[in-house]
């Protein structure tokens, strides 16, 4: 007869197996209108710096982390991130968004990373702002050989705003893509900070 404590660890390690193959895939979204047509010279992973110019981005700096897995909790190793959204005025790059307004042109508003051995990724950018009736998000591309290709949104939880449920499946697809914003602990003063987490499908 196996010992209380043996019988007790199996559990748990079948408990953890069973929740880790449990992980649901990230909702898609649509990719929308305004993923760049043309990349920007600048596309690293900080979005409130563009190289060369002195000033930096309008809006709250937002230290965006997650990681990228499987179904089964594993890490996907260098998957190429890939993120846009609009400036501090609801505006998006051109030549894609040429709609009148004041733009910020010291934002970078495209990026991209890569995930390290742990699946990790990050970003530095700005709060997501609403605009016309949509409530403030971060659109998201995430691709690798051995999964399939997602494009979806990353929200902002408690935010109002309306969306279409043909385009971005409803309040349900929204609540689980949000997150909650909170202080970033000192990285610099005022700022947030946010983890969205990513869950892939194999490619078959």
């Amino acid at each position: 007869m196996l010992p209380r404590l043996v019988v007790l660890t199996v559990a748990l390690v079948l408990a953890a197996g069973a929740w880790a193959a449990s992980l649901a895939p990230t909702p898609e979204q649509t990719t929308g209108p305004f993923y760049p047509s043309v990349l920007p010279e600048d596309r690293d992973a900080d979005l409130v710096v563009i190289k060369g110019r002195p000033a930096r981005a309008q809006g709250t700096v937002l230290h965006l982390t997650g990681r990228v897995t499987d179904t089964s909790g594993a890490a996907v190793v260098d998957a190429l991130v890939e993120i846009w959204q609009a400036d501090s005025y609801g505006r998006y790059l051109l030549p894609k968004d040429s709609a009148p307004g004041r733009r910020d042109p010291d934002f970078q508003g495209y990026g991209q990373a890569r995930t390290d051995a742990a699946g990790a990724y990050r970003f530095r950018t700005i709060r997501p702002v609403p605009y016309e009736s949509r409530p403030p998000h971060i659109h998201f591309q995430v691709t690798h050989p051995r999964f399939r290709p997602l494009v979806t949104q990353m929200y902002v939880a408690g935010e109002p705003g309306r969306e279409n449920p043909a385009y971005f499946g409803g309040r349900g697809v929204r609540d689980a893509l949000s997150v909650t914003l909170r202080s970033a602990d000192g990285a610099e003063p005022g700022d947030l900070a946010a983890r969205f987490d990513i869950v892939l499908i194999l490619a078959r």
